[in-house]
């Protein structure tokens, strides 16, 4: 607004200096993926009326991988459109020039989060962004199903395929012929990376690449993992899972036509909706074990709060980041959307375990879920991962073996490391 001074008294030019001052708009991305969009419309619009600024959403694609590379373009333009980014949990290292240190912002509220969540994104001394929920995959079943069979909620992957073919013959013979007995997410992007980190530190084939950035990825628990898992595609898995994100993953299960599905936890509340054919038919419970030896896996997930560098109004902008990752609002979220907290008090909060009982069972997979090789791969984790998905989708899609394409991988990784990560 421009003010023509002769005609206007100076002394009447400060409060409207100050009020434009106060007044801001702020751009938010919020997820995309289940009712992320619908919870942020009601959490921004809360603080709007608190505080008297306007907020605009920003629409995100649906993959990590596609959200990734807008954010990354957009920084690279030095871009003020958006104020406020959800992060997720691999990207504080490679980001990190792009975000503005919270710390002056939060006034030790990071205090009261999962330490190990704050040290993933705090980088060089900087508290880049705030912990808004935490994640870890988790086997969700059609708990009728599992007793009509006479089975129970396996605790090996052996286990998940014997009682899931056994399942989904009978559904089909009932007159199903959609039936599946297991979907999860095989699409060649981020998310195949979770499950498969799953599959493979669940037979003791340890990560991608381990803490010291060491390349371990190809051993015989790995290969063992992913013959396992391409063992599944056209017997439990339909050919077309290798297509499925997470959404697709948990249309076909809440329509009816999975007996067990791999997911993040926001797929209870949406699986016992209003909308939903199998509400209260859902149980839920830790991965499967690669074998009677092996061990339980969840990929560490999970998403946070951060301001852009390029923000016209950071002030502001960290007074949003700081309520939307509130305790206040965390407990919203996880009532009415199983979203994890990642505030451990509201792990013994009597409401939120009400609406999510298993967060209480399955607390430690949340506190001691597998992270992806970040940290150790640094501002080379997107090119990381994208080559152990791809290797990945190439043995579930039958265009290579186990041992070739992790072999392969193995190559390919040393080019991207070269010398240091």
């Amino acid at each position: 607004m421009k003010f023509k001074l002769k005609t206007i008294a100076l002394a009447a030019l400060a409060p409207l200096a100050l009020a434009s001052a106060q007044a801001a708009t702020i751009t938010i991305s919020c997820g995309s993926v289940g009712q992320d969009f619908e919870f942020c419309k009601k959490t921004t619009s809360e603080w709007a009326a608190k505080t008297g600024h306007e907020v605009k959403l920003f629409t995100i694609p649906n993959s990590t991988t596609d959200i990734l590379a807008l954010f990354r373009q957009m920084f690279a333009a030095k871009s003020a459109d958006l104020d406020v980014v959800n992060v997720d949990v691999v990207w504080p290292g490679v980001i990190k020039d792009h975000l503005i240190d919270l710390k002056p912002y939060s006034k030790g509220a990071e205090k009261n989060h999962f330490p190990a969540i704050v040290a993933n994104n705090t980088v060089d001394g900087k508290l880049l962004a705030m912990p808004w929920f935490t994640d870890a995959g988790l086997l969700f079943y059609r708990k009728d199903l599992v007793e009509k069979y006479g089975a129970k909620a396996p605790t090996t992957w052996e286990e998940l395929a014997a009682t899931a073919k056994k399942i989904q013959d009978g559904e089909r013979a009932a007159g199903n012929k959609d039936f599946q007995g297991f979907v999860f997410q095989a699409k060649a992007y981020e998310g195949l990376t979770c499950d498969a980190v799953e599959w493979i530190h669940s037979y003791k084939g340890g990560n991608i690449v381990n803490d010291k950035g060491e390349i371990t990825i190809n051993n015989p628990g790995a290969v063992k993992a992913l013959k396992t898992a391409a063992s599944w595609i056209g017997t439990i898995a339909p050919q077309g899972v290798l297509n499925y994100a997470e959404e697709e993953a948990r249309g076909v299960f809440q329509n009816g036509n999975a007996a067990f599905m791999r997911n993040w936890p926001y797929a209870w509340s949406l699986g016992n909706g209003k909308d939903s054919k199998i509400a209260g038919k859902i149980g839920v419970s830790a991965l499967p074990k690669g074998g009677a030896d092996g061990q339980n896996a969840a990929t560490l997930g999970g998403w946070q709060l951060a301001v852009s560098k390029y923000s016209k109004n950071p002030e502001a902008a960290a007074s949003l980041v700081m309520y939307m990752t509130s305790p206040e609002v965390q407990k919203m979220r996880a009532i009415q959307g199983s979203y994890n907290p990642t505030i451990a008090s509201l792990y013994q909060d009597k409401d939120v375990l009400a609406a999510n009982p298993f967060f209480g069972s399955l607390y430690n997979v949340f506190t001691s879920a597998v992270p992806r090789p970040a940290t150790a791969t640094g501002l080379k984790y997107p090119e990381v991962s994208a080559a152990f998905w791809n290797a990945t989708s190439d043995v579930l899609s039958g265009k290579a073996s186990a041992e070739d394409s992790l072999k392969k991988l193995e190559g390919k990784l040393k080019q991207i490391k070269r010398n240091a990560w």
